[in-house]
């Protein structure tokens, strides 16, 4: 499949042009996640948002998510009231968003807080930055995730990092992943996307438990490896083992969203099915 890195930047990108207004005991790891819920991230479904993002939250509700993960903010760039008030018309909750490093920086992060504050989202997760890989940027890089992290905390709120491919990419002995958490503090989230994790040969469930209480929030992404023509990509019928995946966010992540996110589609079917077609398919693991 193709690597949707740079497509996903762009489309974060232009959405947050948009929204310019904006601006560890193990006993305690899963403490107050009784279970996690299932939300959706929106870039499953980014052409239904970008032709009425209004309707596309209203389909996703009638599907059977629980919560939205944003990649852009479409006709309420700058308007968090309103998309306040259409979540809880839904009654559907922001559980997370996609947003460039930038909005974590000086007085962009103020106006990044004001905004995610009122439509109730409490994590702000990068899905890519050039620097992660960097021998020298990824020092300082991690540095601005902890002092971030620091700003967010008193408020109830965390940030994070979304991995893709090249973030397994090793420095010395070990992968800048490994290397961004050792150098991070707790309260910064790895948002493991399974499904990269999984391409790039790691198990997914162990990272889980390699890094325990810091997979607040996840993507389940359904991927075929080795071209397994018997495989489908719709969770459950794809090569990720889930239901080790599912077992270990509960009893090592601390999770509390597992974000489905749909970037490959079955012939003949929209991407609003099968999203929807792997939401059943979790369900069914559940």
């Amino acid at each position: 499949m193709m690597n949707p890195t740079l497509s996903r930047r762009n489309f974060v990108k232009k959405s947050l042009f948009a929204a310019a207004a904006l601006g560890v005991n193990p006993s305690l790891w899963a403490k107050g996640v009784a279970s996690p819920r299932i939300s959706v991230q929106l870039f499953s479904v980014r052409d239904d948002c970008a032709k009425d993002f209004d309707a596309a939250l209203a389909q996703l509700a009638k599907i059977g998510f629980a919560g939205m993960e944003f990649a852009g903010y479409h006709k309420y760039g700058g308007k968090p009231k309103e998309l306040r008030k259409t979540l809880d018309d839904l009654n559907l909750v922001s559980a997370a968003t996609h947003l460039g490093t930038g909005n974590l920086r000086g007085d962009e992060l103020k106006r990044t807080i004001e905004f995610h504050q009122i439509i109730g989202c409490k994590y702000l997760i990068v899905p890519g930055d050039r620097d992660f890989t960097h021998p020298e940027n990824s020092k300082a890089l991690a540095e601005t995730f902890n002092k971030t992290a620091e700003v967010l905390k008193p408020l109830g709120m965390y940030c994070g990092y979304h991995n893709h491919t090249g973030e397994f990419k090793k420095d010395g002995g070990k992968t800048y992943w490994q290397l961004f958490a050792e150098r991070t503090s707790n309260d910064v989230v790895l948002q493991q996307d399974c499904g990269w994790s999984a391409t790039a040969g790691y198990n997914p469930a162990d990272l889980v438990k390699q890094f325990p209480g810091r997979t607040k929030t996840t993507h389940f992404k359904p991927v075929i490896l080795k071209d397994d023509k018997s495989k489908k990509p719709i969770i459950g019928e794809d090569s990720v083992d889930w239901k080790a995946v599912l077992a270990a966010c509960r009893q090592f992540g601390g999770t509390e969203w597992v974000s489905v996110e749909q970037e490959a589609y079955l012939p003949g079917k929209s991407p609003m099915e099968c999203t929807g077609m792997s939401l059943a398919g979790l369900k069914k693991i559940w």
